[in-house]
């Protein structure tokens, strides 16, 4: 399994020390990259958890590069992409294994995946599309959670408790087949963070490979633990991977529509926003941090949506 660290020291301990748990009756090696972390991450896996392999690298080369290192020396059959903030629960990792033996017909597998407080977290989506991006705009999904035409791309009206061919798979935990990488390539590390499994999981797919989900096991997904730390870049660029997805695999008017409707995305979110910073006096500096994001972000859609990209010099004449 690959495991992608960025300054998550504490959260990174908790989720190795289930891995080995967990984890019985298979045989797996756990293989860290450590994105140029400054909290002392690396030296806390060398020091509690020598039986893992650790890359450190001297910068944040981003989640696609970071994997893409982990798979380059892994040995197995399977190729497990596990978030540091994560805890394995329950022999997940085994349960996987042996759904995927089963479904040879897979590329790629994902569990059951539960927030802290045991509650389901909605993982599994579909793929960006014009129509997709529309309701995702509108946010009328929150508001009727199990209509299945407005909760389409999140799949917010399906409780998980089935097993079922996807979409997408969330990155968080997915078990990918050292077969199916081998036919269709490595992560596309264009996508800094974010995105990255999507456009995987639409490769696969198109290579005649399946995306399973399987409901017999479960984890839990700490969210936010890496994001928050640059909440304002993680933003912009989850909507610039989305583009970056669009303009790969979608027609060039597609793309500029995107563009638009991601521009929209932003902007609607300003007024509200804007009205929390003048009635709450005790948000009002984080209220105006995100309008001012918001607005920048729909300016960057309209003007040059690279900007958006946290790894924007590096795709620069590759999109």
């Amino acid at each position: 399994m690959i495991i992608v660290n960025w300054n998550t020291r504490s959260i990174l301990r908790d989720c190795l020390s289930s891995v080995f748990k967990q984890t019985q009756g298979i045989e797996f090696e756990v293989i860290v990259i450590d994105n140029g972390s400054s909290d002392s991450s690396v030296q806390m896996v060398e020091t509690e958890f020598s039986q893992v392999n650790i890359i450190a690298n001297t910068e944040n080369r981003g989640f696609a590069a970071a994997n893409n290192q982990g798979i380059a020396i892994a040995k197995g059959r399977y190729v497990l992409l596990l978030n540091s903030d994560t805890i394995i629960l329950d022999d997940v990792i085994k349960k996987t294994v042996l759904f995927a033996d089963t479904h040879r017909e897979a590329a790629v597998v994902g569990c059951r995946v539960l927030n802290a407080d045991r509650t389901l977290q909605q993982t599994c989506f579909m793929f960006p599309s014009i129509l997709n991006m529309v309701l995702a705009a509108t946010y009328l999904y929150k508001l009727f959670p199990q209509n299945r035409f407005l909760g389409r791309e999140r799949m917010t009206w399906w409780n998980r408790n089935n097993v079922s061919e996807v979409d997408v798979v969330t990155g968080c935990f997915m078990l990918v087949r050292r077969q199916a990488i081998e036919k269709v390539g490595l992560m596309d590390e264009r996508f800094f963070v974010f995105g990255e499994e999507t456009d995987w999981c639409y490769r696969f797919k198109k290579n005649g490979w399946k995306v399973l989900f399987s409901p017999d096991a479960e984890i839990i997904h700490y969210r936010g633990q890496t994001t928050k730390q640059m909440a304002k870049e993680f933003l912009l660029q989850l909507q610039g991977s989305r583009l970056i997805f669009v303009k790969l695999h979608r027609s060039r008017l597609a793309f500029r529509f995107a563009c638009f409707l991601t521009a929209l995305f932003f902007f609607l979110r300003v007024p509200y926003w804007l009205a929390t910073a003048a009635l709450r006096n005790h948000k009002r500096k984080m209220a105006i941090q995100n309008a001012r994001t918001y607005l920048l972000g729909s300016f960057y859609c309209l003007a040059n949506w690279k900007k958006l990209l946290m790894n924007k010099e590096a795709v620069e004449g590759k999109l």
